[in-house]
């Protein structure tokens, strides 16, 4: 576990989230807030698995878990050439994780983490911050993620900025103000990830 203090407030994150907005770490060292327009979503009812990722989920080679590995998935997801999650990123969302509202998935083989997603609940809305996956085991923690959201009656699956990635799994944009209005709706509504 990382030192103790996080560098953002788990009420500040809270109260960031619930009005659209999230920070990242940037490359010169700063902390940023940010707010897109437009947003991008995925549509949970509209997610469909390809032939070889839906292999996966249907097979026993994978076995996939909730919060057992937050930390080391978000440390996973930041080893990249470019990242957003450092160290203060770290620290804030693990006690975000502690708190409740910060959750991810794993997927393992043969006891070895070979991939997971991370995000944040607040009410019925799921924020996607980041995911790593070695071969086909990214998209099939994506898609057992996004069949775990539709069973708990999650109504958002937020991916913030689309890139071509996430386009293939499905994201599409919509203005900020059309996300914030969903947004307002899907936190009045309770529901429990884990």
């Amino acid at each position: 576990m990382l030192a103790t203090e996080p560098s953002i407030p788990t009420k500040v994150l809270l109260s960031a989230y619930a009005q659209g907005i999230f920070p990242m770490a940037h490359s010169d060292g700063s902390l940023q807030w940010h707010r897109p327009d437009p947003r991008a979503i995925f549509e949970l009812a509209a997610l469909r698995p390809d032939r070889a990722t839906a292999r996966l989920l249907r097979g026993t080679t994978l076995r996939f878990t909730v919060n057992e590995a937050f930390e080391e998935v978000m440390l996973r997801c930041s080893e990249r050439e470019e990242t957003w999650i450092d160290e203060r990123i770290v620290k804030s969302y693990v006690a975000l994780h502690d708190a409740g509202h910060a959750h991810s998935v794993e997927a393992w083989h043969d006891g070895t983490l070979v991939g997971g997603i991370y995000g944040v609940s607040l009410g019925a809305a799921f924020f996607g911050e980041s995911m790593f996956g070695m071969n086909n085991s990214g998209k099939a923690v994506f898609h057992w993620l996004a069949a775990h959201l539709g069973s708990r009656g999650f109504r958002l699956f937020d991916t913030q900025y689309i890139n071509p990635f996430t386009q293939r799994l499905g994201a599409f944009e919509i203005s900020r103000a059309q996300f914030e209005r969903r947004l307002a709706e899907a936190i009045k509504l309770r529901t429990t990830f884990a």
